[in-house]
């Protein structure tokens, strides 16, 4: 059995008709409207955790060959 499943199940028995009626309204809106301080799960950012997260170098790249340097001294 999956989560949400439990999930039913567990909403069934500790909630009336009337408070899981509720219950869904107010889901609904949060979907349909969003709601500020409310925010689902980010189920994109849990399957690519790594998406655009980069940072820039802080060095400046090589303008020459390091190693010719070396050779000139």
């Amino acid at each position: 059995m999956d989560s949400i499943a439990r999930f039913v199940i567990w909403i069934c028995k500790k909630f009336n008709r009337d408070q899981i009626i509720q219950i869904i309204k107010e889901l609904q809106d949060i979907i349909d409207h969003g709601h500020p301080e409310i925010k689902p799960k980010d189920d994109f950012k849990q399957r690519h955790p790594n998406y655009r997260d980069f940072y820039v170098d802080p060095k400046r790249p090589l303008d020459q060959d390091p190693n010719l340097k070396k050779n000139s001294q």
